[in-house]
């Protein structure tokens, strides 16, 4: 494993024991960068029946579809950092 892909398991570590309730738009950026960095096909169905939130979700995933695999987890590092104040090493 190297050091990005380290990283990317420890923000979402610290990510998914988040108590903190973020805004839905920071929500669908943490969704979005996790999906494809983890999403090797490309493809992706937003789970859940709540057809509007499943659309949201797909929105936030198609404006960050152009970036790398490499980019989104760094992105999504970033996110965490930001939102916890936890500097990841």
């Amino acid at each position: 494993m190297d050091d990005l892909d380290r990283r990317f398991n420890k923000a979402f570590e610290i990510a998914s024991a988040m108590k903190e309730k973020l805004p839905p738009d920071i929500m669908l950026q943490f969704y979005s960068y996790f999906k494809h960095a983890t999403n090797k096909d490309s493809t992706v169905i937003p789970s859940g029946n709540n057809i509007v939130r499943n659309a949201f979700k797909l929105n936030a995933y198609f404006q960050i579809a152009n970036i790398s695999e490499e980019d989104a987890k760094r992105k999504y590092i970033e996110l965490v950092e930001k939102y916890t104040g936890e500097k990841i090493l």
